[in-house]
C-alpha cells in the first residue's frame, strides 16, 4: 500500500510539471497535445507501469522537437525520468 502512495505522489508531481508546460505559451501546440495525452494516460485505470509506459511513449515522441525551448526540454526529460522510476 505504501508503494502505491509513493507512486501516486510521483504521478501527482508529473502532472504538476505537465500542467506548467501546458500553460506556457512558448511550448509548441504539438508538444502540448502530446503532454495532454500523456496526462490523460496517467489518469486512466490500470497498473502503474502500463500507465507510465503509455505516457512515456506519448512524451518521447516530442521530446526532441526542434521548436521546444531548452528549459521545457529539461522539464520533459525530468518527467521522462520520473516515468521511468514508475516502470521499474
Amino acid at each position: 500500500m505504501a508503494e502505491n502512495k509513493k507512486l501516486d505522489e510521483i504521478i501527482t508531481q508529473i502532472k504538476q510539471q505537465v500542467d506548467m508546460l501546458l500553460n506556457d505559451n512558448s511550448v509548441p501546440r504539438n508538444v502540448k497535445a502530446a503532454l495532454d495525452n500523456a496526462k490523460k494516460a496517467l489518469e486512466q485505470e490500470g497498473s502503474y507501469p502500463v500507465r507510465a509506459s503509455t505516457a512515456t511513449y506519448k512524451i518521447d515522441e516530442v521530446s526532441n522537437d526542434i521548436n521546444l525551448p531548452p528549459y521545457a526540454r529539461t522539464v520533459i526529460w525530468n518527467i521522462l525520468s520520473l516515468l521511468e522510476s514508475i516502470k521499474e
